[in-house]
């Protein structure tokens, strides 16, 4: 009965976020509240939630002050010269184009989010792939599997996930899958190449001077956010070796903000290399750091309160998401492990599987996060799905943090599930039918996974 209970609550949950009957907060906290009370233990939901929470607390303070530290680097235009280097890296030449395409969607997705990565590298590469006639479908499936890679840093919600679920912490999980990750990355940049390669044998290798004309210029910009912006006329004027949209056009990245703090910028890149270099050193816990880096980046580029103020209300709506979801998640995993369901639906699964297949749950958990992160959300396959996984393979003698790796290569071809808000900002901003994106990446973020996949066994960290 256990069994079948923890089942069906867990396709209840599933069935519930897919549909958009309730939210995740809401169903992370209602249902297994409701189901501990239908197993007979409602008298020990307080019991499981304030344990969860407990557990849970190191990992929503990561991600909340991860938030708070990236949002303010945006803020103050720390990447503003990447964006205009890679850009004047491009120049009119389709190969460097969608190259530039990568190395941008990579670089901007350290802020954790994917529709801030999206909305910043579509508005900054829009102009260009239109300009040249380019086909805006290679963007949308460069920028979606490079921004899936990089997905799985600690604060950008998979890995957070996984820990949440498992109980592990983050750093462990992550900091040994970093070569993996960056085969996966580089991967994705040959990938560039190759698709790059094809767009200019299709096009032809153009000059800058062949593309633009001179103080005259008129580039198509979007403007507005979300996936609704409409087309306005800039003229770029200057000389023939103007970058376009290289000023114009950038999506939370306007040069003229009043939060930009140049005279500074060459400390917050120390801070943030230093941030991140401690991070993999493990000089401290990764909450921490982070704490601690938000704290400095605040008082030093906004030493006046009020502006502080500011900037914290500024990602407040993303902080709260973030941190609600992972305090509710206490709720789901405090019932499911709490009641005994998860070791019931574990020893079932364990009797489902072959018995040679057992001590290679890890693999088996690598090659399912493929279609279950496509086609479930994030919240349905780590809350629901990982701790039955987990506890299957630790019947075999696999280690959760082995199951917790191999749950994270999937997430190449996540970014592009239709469950995914994010991905509707990139396909409208790019004006791409979701379809269209759909067939074009799905191949190739399949494979970007597997090849994750293939180089975390290589490794030895799966």
């Amino acid at each position: 009965m256990m069994t079948i209970l923890g089942f069906a609550m867990i396709a209840t949950f599933l069935v519930l976020i897919m549909t958009k009957k309730m939210s995740p907060i809401a169903a992370l906290v209602l249902i297994p509240a409701l189901f501990c009370v239908l197993v007979g233990q409602g008298a020990q939901l307080g019991d499981y939630v304030i344990e969860g929470v407990g557990n849970l607390a190191p990992t929503a303070a990561m991600l909340m002050f991860a938030i708070v530290y990236f949002g303010v680097m945006i803020d103050v235009g720390l990447f503003d010269p990447i964006v205009r280097g890679i850009l004047r890296f491009c120049k009119a030449d389709p190969m460097r184009v969608v190259v530039g395409t990568a190395v941008l969607a990579a670089i901007v997705s350290l802020d954790g989010d994917g529709s801030t990565t999206f909305m910043i590298t579509v508005s900054a590469m829009y102009p260009l792939y239109k300009r040249l006639k380019m086909s805006p479908v290679v963007m949308t499936g460069v920028a979606a599997t490079a921004n899936g890679v990089m997905n799985t840093l600690p604060w950008g919600g998979p890995t957070a996930r996984a820990a949440t679920a498992l109980k592990l912490d983050a750093g462990d999980i992550f900091v040994p899958m970093i070569p993996a990750l960056g085969v996966g990355l580089l991967f994705v940049f040959v990938l560039a190449y190759a698709l790059g390669r094809r767009e200019r044998k299709r096009l032809g290798y153009l000059t800058l001077d062949e593309v633009l004309e001179p103080r005259t210029e008129t580039l198509l910009v979007t403007a507005g956010g979300g996936g609704g912006g409409e087309e306005r006329p800039v003229a770029t004027g200057g000389s023939s070796d103007a970058v376009p949209g290289a000023e114009e056009g950038f999506q939370g990245l306007d040069p003229n903000r009043p939060t930009l703090r140049p005279g500074l910028y060459w400390f917050n890149a120390a801070l943030t290399v230093a941030l991140l270099t401690s991070m993999i050193m493990e000089v401290l816990p990764i909450p921490v750091l982070f704490l601690i880096g938000a704290a400095l980046a605040l008082t030093v580029n906004f030493p006046h309160m009020p502006d502080q103020k500011a900037r914290i209300a500024a990602h407040a709506d993303n902080v709260l998401n973030v941190a609600g979801m992972v305090f509710a998640a206490a709720v789901f995993t405090g019932v499911l492990t709490g009641t005994g369901m998860v070791k019931h639906m574990a020893d079932w699964l364990v009797g489902a599987i072959p018995e040679g297949m057992g001590p290679h749950m890890a693999l088996v958990t690598g090659l399912l996060s493929l279609p279950l992160t496509y086609f479930m959300s994030n919240d349905g396959f780590y809350f629901g799905v990982l701790p039955v996984l987990a506890e299957a393979g630790a019947a075999h003698g696999v280690s959760p943090l082995e199951i917790a790796r191999a749950s994270l290569v999937g997430q190449a071809l996540h970014m592009s599930s239709p469950l995914v808000p994010a991905v509707y900002v990139l396909v409208g901003m790019a004006k791409v039918e979701f379809g269209d994106h759909t067939r074009f990446t799905v191949k190739w973020a399949a494979l970007t996974s597997l090849v994750v996949l293939g180089a975390g066994i290589l490794f030895g960290i799966i």
